[in-house]
C-alpha cells in the first residue's frame, strides 16, 4: 500500500499536495479544538506547522523552496502559488449581499486608506528603530507590515535586497498570526457583530488570511464581508507603498 501511494504521488505531485495540506488542517483544527477549546484557531495553527515544515524541508534538501524542494511534494509549489492564492481570495467574496457593501459607504473607503498608512508607519519606525535608514528598505519593511504579499512586491519594485524582503514577510506573517489570534478574543468589545463592522475590520487590518481566520472563529457569516475589503486593502497596498508612500520616505529620509 505504501508503495502505491508514493507512486500515485510521484504521477500527481498536485493530489500529493492536497492531501499534504488536508491532513494539515485536520491536524491543526484538532490541536485548537482539543488543547485551546478553539481560541487559538486552527488557521494559526496550521500556519506555524506549515512554517516549521517549510524550515525542515529546506535544511534536509538544502533547497530554497521548503517542502516544495523535495521530489514527491513538489506540488506544494504549485498548491501555494500566486494562482491557487488568488482564486482562494476571490472565491471568498461569493457569499457577499450588495446591500450591505452600500452600507459600509465612506467609512469602508477611510479604513481602507487608514489602515494602509497606520500599517507602513508602524512598519516603518520599526525598521527606522532597528538602524535601518535607506528609504527602500524602510519602505520594504513597512510594506511587509501592510501585509507579506504587499512587502516582497515592493521590494522587488524597488530593488530592495533578499534579506530585507524575507523581513518584510516575516513582518506580515507576524501580523497575520496576531490578528487570528487576537480577533474573537476583542470582537465583542469592538461591536465586530455585523457585516457592515467585518468590512471595516477587513480595511483597518487589511490581511486577508488573518482576517478571514479571525472572523470565522468569530462568527462565519462574516467572513465574506471582511476578506472582502481586506483584499481591496492588499491591492491599495501594492499602489502605495512602491510609489507615493517610497516617495514620501524619501523625502524625510
Amino acid at each position: 500500500m505504501l508503495d502505491s501511494l508514493i507512486e500515485l504521488f510521484g504521477k500527481y505531485h498536485l493530489i500529493a499536495a492536497f492531501a499534504v495540506i488536508g491532513l494539515t488542517m485536520y491536524l491543526a483544527y484538532w490541536v485548537s479544538a482539543t488543547f485551546t477549546k478553539g481560541k487559538l484557531h486552527g488557521s494559526a495553527i496550521a500556519i506555524l506547522i506549515g512554517l516549521v515544515l517549510a524550515y525542515v524541508g529546506g535544511v534536509v534538501t538544502e533547497g530554497s523552496d521548503g517542502l516544495a524542494d523535495v521530489t514527491l511534494l513538489s506540488g506544494l509549489g504549485l498548491m501555494g502559488g500566486g494562482m491557487l492564492r488568488d482564486l482562494a481570495i476571490i472565491a471568498t467574496a461569493y457569499g457577499v449581499q450588495f446591500s450591505e457593501i452600500r452600507q459600509a459607504g465612506f467609512r469602508g473607503v477611510v479604513a481602507l486608506f487608514a489602515g494602509v498608512v497606520v500599517s507602513f508607519l508602524a512598519g516603518g519606525i520599526i525598521a527606522v528603530g532597528f538602524g535601518y535608514t535607506d528609504p527602500v528598505e524602510i519602505t520594504t519593511i513597512g510594506a511587509g507590515a501592510v501585509t507579506y504579499i504587499v512587502g516582497p512586491v515592493t521590494g522587488a519594485t524597488l530593488g530592495a535586497s533578499s534579506e530585507v524582503i524575507a523581513l518584510s514577510i516575516a513582518a506580515g506573517l507576524v501580523k497575520s498570526i496576531f490578528v487570528m489570534i487576537a480577533t474573537p478574543m476583542t470582537a465583542r468589545m469592538i461591536g465586530l457583530d455585523n457585516p457592515r463592522s467585518a468590512m471595516i475590520f477587513g480595511g483597518l487590518i487589511g490581511t486577508t488570511s488573518g482576517v478571514a481566520a479571525g472572523l470565522a472563529a468569530t462568527d462565519a457569516r462574516l467572513v465574506p464581508y471582511g476578506a472582502m475589503t481586506a483584499t481591496f486593502y492588499t491591492g491599495l497596498g501594492m499602489l502605495l507603498a512602491p510609489t507615493v508612500l517610497f516617495l514620501m520616505v524619501r523625502a524625510i529620509a
